[in-house]
């Protein structure tokens, strides 16, 4: 890895990963679900103008949304999925385009499990017919998965990061965070399983790790492959953090690049909620810097805590909001990558003005828009407002990731409320044009 000189600014330092690839700075688009696929679930001129438009913006790695290895199982209609041969054009293109400012552009690679809408398939595979206890997710049915179906998903991760290299892209990063099917292998609330595959630790992780071995013999030694890793489920008896510390170790000596570090699932959504409360009380208290800084320490004290334990390069996403709190990570040596998503739908070429150094702090969506019960109305139940606080900034990016997909800057003006509606609309929308093929 290459060491931060404190000297200069931290950002723009490049990073060499063990493979030999170099980042040409530290920042990355971290991956967002960007529902521009086609009714075929095919990558498209709209993911090329989004990849084009964000690879100018100054990331030196761009991860793409979550690209699933089987059709009949997605997290949204509009899910680029690679069970066979047929697209690779477009992915060409898109690889074109997310490549063209010289910096990396990495496929993430899934497989949704339980966690896929029973409007896509009401009996989607998993590792226990354990279901969601989350109800309102409207997920299938899980049905639980044959050691011959097992085996079939290690392969079908080989492919894809074997198409993802073939059509250009510079990397792969494996899910297996936010309860998607190789988190659910990890947690033992979702794998009640007695063979191999459940268990022990080392049983639960083994399809994560022979998923990691297959990827690297796949795509070559010379080619980024990482992983992407909850820290906890946050959920009492499930995957916690001294057992992500296990895997982690585990991981270092599986010919990885780098592990991004995040956390929670469908039913603790951390990765899009967690501290929202703290942040509003700092935020009524008029304490900008306290609420900037609980958002910065979202997985940085498990980065340090876990630090010592592997010499692969790290990333942190979730909650960087300040160029000095960026900085400080790196120089701290905890982490080499800072992951930044939702600023990246608000200020497309945040990344840039963090590295020229004429900003220090990035939008915030959830700050920007009103989530107060103002803007529900005064009949409005807790459960709305916390639906609305919830989803109404993810469903704000959603949208202006479509807009990005039309050839359009983000819309500022747009409302929580308004978001979600446009959200709804454009998901029933996919659903039904996927149905019809």
């Amino acid at each position: 890895m290459t060491k931060i000189n404190s000297k200069s600014n931290a950002l723009s330092q490049p990073l060499k990963l063990p493979c030999g690839a170099v980042l040409m700075n530290r920042l990355a688009k971290a991956s967002m679900t960007e529902g521009l696929g086609d009714s075929m679930n095919r990558a498209t001129e709209r993911h090329v103008k989004a990849y084009g438009r964000w690879a100018r913006g100054g990331a030196g790695l761009l991860l793409t949304g979550n690209v699933q290895t089987d059709r009949r199982h997605l997290d949204r209609a509009g899910n680029i999925a690679i069970d066979g041969n047929d697209g690779l054009e477009s992915l060409r293109a898109m690889a074109r385009a997310g490549t063209s400012a010289c910096n990396h552009l990495w496929m993430q690679i899934n497989h949704p499990g339980r966690q896929t809408p029973a409007s896509i398939n009401p009996t989607p595979l998993a590792p226990s017919a354990i279901p969601l206890a989350a109800v309102e997710q409207g997920c299938g049915s899980p049905v639980a998965m044959t050691e011959a179906q097992i085996l079939d998903v290690i392969k079908r991760f080989a492919h894809v990061a074997t198409v993802a290299r073939e059509t250009g892209f510079t990397g792969v990063q494996v899910h297996a965070a936010h309860g998607y099917l190789l988190s659910q292998f990890l947690s033992p609330l979702s794998n009640a399983r007695t063979d191999a595959w459940g268990g022990s630790l080392e049983n639960r992780a083994r399809l994560l790790i022979e998923i990691v071995a297959a990827v690297r013999k796949a795509v070559g030694s010379d080619f980024p492959v990482a992983v992407k890793l909850n820290s906890s489920d946050f959920q009492k008896s499930g995957f916690a953090d001294d057992e992500s510390m296990q895997v982690v170790r585990w991981l270092s000596d599986a010919s990885l690049d780098l592990i991004e570090i995040s956390g929670g699932n469908y039913e603790q959504p951390q990765m899009i909620g967690r501290g929202e409360s703290q942040l509003a009380a700092a935020s009524r208290t008029g304490s900008v810097y306290e609420s900037t800084r609980l958002r910065e320490a979202y997985f940085l004290d498990y980065a340090k805590r876990i630090r010592p334990t592997t010499n692969l390069p790290l990333m942190i996403t979730g909650g960087f909001r300040s160029a000095t709190g960026m900085r400080a990570a790196l120089e701290s040596g905890v982490l080499d990558v800072i992951g930044l998503a939702r600023p990246l739908c608000a200020d497309l070429d945040a990344c840039a003005k963090l590295i020229a150094g004429t900003v220090e702090e990035i939008p915030s969506p959830e700050r920007m828009l009103k989530l107060d019960r103002a803007t529900l109305g005064p009949d409005s139940s807790d459960i709305e407002l916390k639906m609305m606080q919830s989803y109404g900034p993810v469903s704000w990016c959603y949208l202006q990731i479509l807009r990005m997909g039309e050839g359009l800057e983000p819309d500022l003006t747009l409302t929580a409320l308004e978001a979600l509606a446009g959200y709804d609309a454009s998901e029933r929308a996919a659903i039904a044009a996927l149905q019809r093929n």
